[in-house]
């Protein structure tokens, strides 16, 4: 009788070692596809892209001016990313739209004049963070226009070639 449960025994202990290696197989199966997959759809297959953001003059989101001077000058923050798989030479063009034709687009920029402009080279998955003095100088008669930032790329044999990437702050124009 003792070795009749004996043998029930190890058979119950070699079912419990056979699922728990079973188990283990499996586990690894499932994380050896995951990483097979993420490494075909990895870096490779990801999108390129460049982004653009304003900050206020802390280089913090929110609390931006809504007015100003005419003549005067604001202080505000550039934010850069480079996510486009190599480095890249950046330009930010500024301009002021004075109506809803002078802004630009995804696909065509500002027929408005660049005031100022800044320029950088990022590495791939780099950002910057720029403190800019930006002038304000409304067009006459304007009393509320859009402060416009654009970002440019230089690409070799094309130039500097527009992103479709810009940001605004629109403000109310006053006289000293």
């Amino acid at each position: 009788m003792v070795q009749v449960e004996e043998e029930v025994g190890c058979e119950a202990v070699r079912m419990l070692l056979d699922e728990e290696v079973f188990a283990v197989v499996l586990a690894v199966s499932v994380v050896a596809s995951a990483v097979g997959i993420a490494l075909v759809l990895g870096p490779g297959g990801s999108e390129a892209f460049t982004a653009i953001g304003l900050l206020n003059s802390e280089c913090r989101i929110g609390e931006y001016p809504v007015k100003a001077y005419n003549g005067s000058t604001l202080h505000l923050c550039l934010f850069i990313y480079n996510h486009m798989g190599e480095a890249i030479y950046y330009r930010v063009a500024y301009k002021i739209a004075a109506s809803q034709g002078d802004m630009p687009t995804n696909t065509t920029p500002s027929p408005r004049p660049v005031i100022a402009e800044w320029k950088g080279v990022l590495g791939d998955g780099w950002n910057e963070t720029t403190r800019v003095e930006v002038p304000v100088a409304a067009p006459s008669g304007s009393s509320r226009v859009a402060l416009v930032f654009e970002l440019w790329v230089y690409r070799q044999g094309e130039g500097w070639v527009y992103t479709g990437r810009w940001v605004h702050l629109y403000v109310n124009v006053t006289s000293w």
